[in-house]
């Protein structure tokens, strides 16, 4: 079957003596071996990846997401409470500038303080009795108090700051944290934190005035965790129900991937046993009727072949005769060979260890038969093997004894199973010709189709395949289950 593959060989003498690997290295392989095949640490062999296992990173990664998002959502929301309730306090700042102080100037105050407290002391004592504002000034453009709730400051000049200039200058509500170190704001020290919202207002004649109010900041964090609060609600409960969301669709996706798991495991075994089926049906019909025709084609030919040897016969066609039963019997051993190819009774009907002592004795009775070979084989060891295993060993074995008979030219071969490191290991050593296993580790399996036919085994088997070998030195070919 392998016409390219290079011959299979090792150790040499009857028994040969069992390599030593090495420790394996960094990337997994062994010193000294080129590695076909390795196990794939994340998976079982023959079984689907767990749905649980693909959607957890999946479920981890919308955790994370969210997690980032209603952090960040929180302090957004934060802070755009806290300039909402700002916006609150300049409102109610406009809404009185607009709709009380206003209407309630003359242009006689623009230069009257006396006149401006009077209209303007009921309306403030009003507005500072709930305790939220605590103070009212009003300025006129060069910086006097032309009023104020606090009577020491009226009457007194102050220079005003940039934003209350800009304020003046091109019309608009600003506000600002309270510098309670200025000394206009002397009175207000003992207060606390102070959110102080200033917006031109005008008399009769257009003059202009600043209207100046100051809010304990209190306020404003109150406002702020009430809007906070909300916005916070929204946001978290919009992150419950989209995490629900994904909880429920990564978990009823995690249930349809079980299902298909359980599909797929059902119908590839279903394929299996079909495939054996058909192997089993296929060999018993070649074994039953082609076989058993050749048989008896045989054993005419050979009749008749005594017959033309005897006195009075034709020796040429005796010889001839002889040639055809000898041609046909090698045909028949041909097809046994490959009937226990295509379905190896032995391997399912008593086991590994059955199987590749059957495997040594063809390689010892076979065509191209190797002189000495011996089957060392642990048959508790083969029996704990899984099935799929079995049926990758026996594979691997038959292609290596196969290679090692046809193009090793080997005279000693060792099969060779046990259990010594604590997981099955099987070993397939020859002393034939031999190759340069490191051509073989830069050019990989492609030009040898017996290599590449045992790492599939092995691969659907799930364990480690290596190989050493070197020109002259023979060919050992090893395979270890995988651990469970």
């Amino acid at each position: 079957m392998d016409d390219s593959a290079p011959g299979q060989a090792a150790a040499t003498g009857v028994v040969p003596v069992a390599p030593v690997l090495a420790a394996p290295g960094a990337d997994g392989t062994r010193a000294g071996w080129v590695v076909l095949a390795s196990p794939d640490p994340a998976a079982s062999p023959g079984r689907a990846p767990s749905a649980r296992r693909a959607v957890l990173p999946v479920t981890l990664a919308a955790l994370v997401v969210a997690a980032v998002v209603a952090v960040g959502g929180l302090l957004v929301s934060q802070r755009i409470a806290e300039e909402q309730a700002v916006h609150a306090v300049a409102e109610l700042t406009d809404d009185l500038a607009v709709s009380v102080v206003q209407p309630a100037l003359t242009n006689a105050m623009a230069t009257n303080p006396a006149q401006a407290r009077q209209a303007l002391d009921p309306l403030v004592r009003h507005w500072l009795s709930d305790g939220e504002m605590v103070r009212v000034k009003v300025w006129t453009t060069g910086g006097t108090v032309l009023y104020s709730d606090e009577p020491r400051l009226i009457g007194q000049t102050f220079p005003l700051d940039d934003g209350s200039r800009a304020a003046l200058l091109h019309p608009r509500t600003e506000a600002d944290i309270t510098d309670l170190s200025l000394p206009e704001n002397r009175y207000e020290r003992g207060e606390g934190k102070l959110l102080e919202v200033y917006r031109p207002v005008w008399t009769p004649d257009g003059t202009s005035l600043l209207f100046e109010t100051y809010f304990r900041y209190d306020t404003v964090s109150q406002r702020s965790q009430q809007l906070w609060r909300g916005f916070a609600g929204v946001t978290l409960s919009s992150l419950l129900a989209l995490l629900l969301l994904l909880g429920t669709g990564g978990w009823l996706l995690a249930a349809r991937a079980r299902r298909a798991g359980a599909r797929n495991e059902e119908l590839m075994r279903r394929a299996l046993d079909a495939s054996d089926a058909e192997r089993r049906r296929i060999a018993a019909t070649l074994h039953d009727g082609v076989v058993q025709q050749l048989a008896a084609a045989s054993f005419i030919a050979a009749g008749q072949a005594q017959r033309a040897a005897g006195p009075g016969g034709d020796p040429k066609l005796a010889s001839d005769l002889d040639s055809v039963a000898s041609a046909v019997r090698d045909g028949i051993a041909g097809l046994r060979s490959l009937l226990v190819d295509i379905y190896p009774p032995s391997l399912h009907t008593s086991g590994l260890a059955s199987a590749l002592h059957d495997l040594a004795d063809a390689a010892a009775r076979g065509a191209g038969q190797v002189p000495d070979v011996a089957a060392d084989l642990d048959a508790g060891t083969a029996d704990s093997v899984p099935e799929q295993e079995q049926e990758a060993m026996f594979r691997i074995a038959q292609e290596a004894v196969r290679n090692a008979v046809r193009h090793g030219h080997a005279r000693h071969l060792t099969l060779r199973l046990t259990a010594g490191n604590g997981t099955p290991a099987l070993e397939i050593a020859d002393d034939g010709d031999g190759f340069d296993a490191a051509d073989l580790a830069g050019e990989g399996t492609d030009g040898h189709f017996g290599l590449r036919l045992m790492a599939e085994a092995a691969r659907h088997g799930g364990g480690w395949l290596g190989l050493r070998s070197a020109p002259g030195a023979g060919t050992v070919v090893r395979y270890e289950a995988a651990a469970r």
